[in-house]
C-alpha cells in the first residue's frame, strides 16, 4: 500500500484510515501479523483525530481483523476481509446518545461490581497489564494521552473479570469517552493535584486487588468514581 492520499477533514481522514486498512487487508500488502503504526501516527498521517482512529481500529478489532494488545501494538490478524463495506465501524445505538453526566451514572451502578470477580480470577498477566497502563498514565505528557491510559486501566480492570460482559460494557464506555464532550470536560477539570490524586487512587485500587482484597478494593473504586464525578461536574 501507498501512502494515503491527502485528507479534506476529520471524518474524511476517519474513511480514507478504513479503506486504506481494508484494502490493505484484503490485497496481501498488510499481511498477517504485520504491525500496524501507532495510533497517534495514524492520526497524523490520515487528518483524524486520536478518537476516530480509536473508533475504526475497534470496529476491525471486533470483526476480527486485527488484535490489539496493551504495551503490544496493534497486528493485523487474517488475510481477507469480509465482503461487507468497513466503513463507518460498527455502532451500537448508545454511541453518540449518552452524555457523560450519564455515562457517570452507568459508571458508578457497574463498575463497583468487578472488585469482586477481579480478585478470584484475575491472572498474573491481567495485573501486568494494569501495572503497564498506570505506568503510561503516570508518564503521558498531554491530556489527552493521560485519558487514554485511564481508560485503558479501567478496560483492563474489566478484561481481568474474565467476564464477557464487563469488557463489552467498558469497551462501549471507552467510546462515549472518546467523544469530545467527555475530553472537554475532563481537560477543564483535569489540573495537576487533580491528576495526582487519580494517580495515586490508581495504585492503592490495583494493590487492593492485587492483596485480593475484594472489600477494600470495592471501597476504593467507588470513592474514586465519586471523585471523578465531583471534579467533572461538582455533583
Amino acid at each position: 500500500m501507498g501512502e494515503p492520499e491527502p485528507v479534506q477533514s476529520k471524518a474524511e481522514g476517519a474513511k480514507a484510515l478504513s479503506r486504506y486498512l481494508r484494502e490493505g487487508i484484503a490485497s496481501g500488502a498488510l499481511g498477517v501479523g504485520v504491525k500496524l503504526p501507532a495510533e497517534r501516527e495514524l492520526s497524523d498521517r490520515f487528518g483524524a483525530s486520536r478518537g476516530a482512529v480509536r473508533r475504526v481500529l475497534a470496529g476491525f478489532r471486533e470483526r476480527g481483523l486485527i488484535t490489539q494488545t496493551v504495551g503490544s501494538g496493534t497486528f493485523v490478524a487474517q488475510a481477507t476481509a469480509p465482503a461487507q463495506p468497513a466503513e463507518p465501524p460498527r455502532q451500537t445505538s448508545l454511541d453518540g446518545n449518552v452524555s457523560p453526566a450519564e455515562l457517570m451514572v452507568a459508571r458508578k451502578l457497574i463498575e463497583p461490581l468487578m472488585p469482586g470477580l477481579i480478585v478470584r480470577n484475575a491472572t498474573a498477566a491481567d495485573f501486568a497489564r494494569m501495572q503497564h497502563c498506570i505506568e503510561q498514565s503516570e508518564a503521558a505528557e498531554t491530556i489527552e494521552d493521560f485519558e487514554h491510559w485511564d481508560g485503558a486501566l479501567h478496560t483492563a480492570l474489566a478484561v481481568a473479570t474474565h467476564n464477557g460482559f464487563f469488557v463489552r460494557i467498558l469497551e462501549l464506555t471507552q467510546r462515549v469517552r472518546d467523544q469530545g464532550e467527555w475530553g472537554r470536560l475532563k481537560a477543564r477539570s483535569l489540573t495537576g493535584p487533580r491528576r495526582a490524586q487519580y494517580e495515586r487512587q490508581h495504585r492503592a485500587l490495583v494493590d487492593a486487588l492485587r492483596d485480593r482484597d475484594a472489600e477494600g478494593a470495592h471501597r476504593l473504586l467507588v470513592q474514586h468514581l465519586d471523585q471523578i464525578q465531583q471534579n467533572l461536574f461538582g455533583d
